[in-house]
């Protein structure tokens, strides 16, 4: 092997500082960064970058480099912090004690106190880096180097490795800060809106105007279940038919905006015509009826409702001055708001406006015209045949 190219070690970290230009996605900074490493000299087998996050379900993802393949992308489910394999690796240890570490196993008396050296072994692996990735925020997050060289990492091997570190760890807490604003932007005001929000549209009063399929839904006997359970009871009651309801409507192409008490605000933009939003809700009203019925017991009904009408909405942000709602309103969300209520009162799964059932291919079948507040005549309503 020859010996450590300082030149260009020093424009790999010039390149990173830079931010990575040429380079769009997190994986690709990371192919691109090992692989100028090699050609400085450092003989990388397998680098691995693990990077933490704020998301309720995943707790972060991995960036896997090996040479000539593509990198490799994992997210990491919450879940793996209670997986006893997780809390007994080096990985946690880094995470935990900010701490760095290296096991040269080329050296029969380097210590095998982790279970994953001895995988390691078997591979071939004969030196093992954890470094620390110390963001200005003062969390750890951590990247992973290991070489099959003959008598492992050199020290000038190791040096070029440490020069790296720093402007990675700067360049990877720029990606990771947006990343989590996108993905708590994603839980709390949902896809849509969040990559609004993140590309300016911030400004109160800032909408725009579009045709979409409307969902309202609610949990019949609400008022009666908060009277007769306990408050952790009946937010797990929520949560449960929430969690009913949110998978169906985004499998369907659908967008929620806003959780109301019991109710479900939910859209499903018609970019490819109203026949498709209308076709998709329905199918998604269909989907979430069931499931929640399924979470059903004596004691506890988990039956929902749900209004759904088609028409233009203003959506965007609205407020006040220094606290904003990304949201949907206008006389169409009035209109599914009216419908849920009377489906709510006539005891129905389902009520359909006569726009939304006009859009649809399938079958429909008419319940009559029903009077509902703020609206002159009478609206004729409709439900799945």
């Amino acid at each position: 092997m020859t010996g450590l190219d300082h030149i260009k070690v020093h424009e790999l970290a010039h390149w990173l500082i830079e931010g990575a230009p040429g380079a769009a996605r997190p994986e690709n900074i990371v192919s691109e960064t090992c692989e100028r490493m090699v050609a400085a000299g450092i003989p990388l087998e397998r680098v691995a970058l693990f990077v933490r996050t704020l998301h309720p379900t995943i707790i972060g993802a991995s960036y896997i480099w090996r040479p000539g393949k593509q990198v490799e992308v994992f997210r990491a489910p919450r879940a793996i912090i209670d997986d006893p394999d997780y809390l007994n690796s080096p990985l946690w240890y880094a995470f935990d004690k900010g701490e760095g570490l290296r096991r040269r196993l080329a050296d029969p008396a380097c210590p095998r106190d982790f279970p994953i050296l001895a995988d390691f072994d078997a591979e071939g692996i004969t030196d093992y880096v954890v470094s620390p990735l110390r963001y200005l925020s003062g969390e750890n997050h951590v990247v992973t180097w290991t070489t099959t060289a003959p008598g492992g990492f050199t020290d000038d091997a190791i040096a070029g490795i440490e020069s790296v570190v720093p402007p990675l760890t700067r360049l990877s807490e720029v990606y990771t800060l947006r990343r989590t604003a996108a993905n708590l932007l994603d839980v709390y005001v949902g896809h849509h809106a969040g990559e609004r929000i993140l590309k300016g549209q911030i400004s109160r009063g800032d909408t725009t105007t579009l045709e979409a399929a409307i969902w309202l839904s609610d949990l019949r006997g609400f008022t009666t279940l908060s009277e007769m359970l306990s408050p952790g009871e009946l937010i797990g009651l929520l949560n449960n038919t929430f969690g009913a309801q949110v998978p169906a409507i985004e499998k369907h192409g659908g967008e929620v905006l806003k959780f109301m008490g019991d109710s479900v605000l939910a859209i499903f933009p018609a970019s490819s015509g109203a026949e498709a939003a209308c076709t998709s809700a329905l199918a998604a009203a269909e989907e979430a009826y069931d499931a929640c019925a399924a979470l059903e017991t004596i004691d506890t009904p988990t039956r929902i409702g749900v209004g759904l009408h088609v028409g233009k909405v203003s959506y965007g942000n609205i407020g006040g001055e220094t606290r904003l709602d990304f949201t949907c309103i206008g006389p169409a969300v009035n209109l599914a708001s009216r419908l849920q209520s009377l489906a709510a009162s006539q005891g129905w799964p389902m009520a359909l406006s006569e726009s939304f059932a006009g859009a649809l291919s399938r079958t429909t079948r008419a319940l009559g015209s029903f009077p509902l507040k703020g609206l002159a005549e009478p609206v004729p309503v409709f439900a799945p045949a």
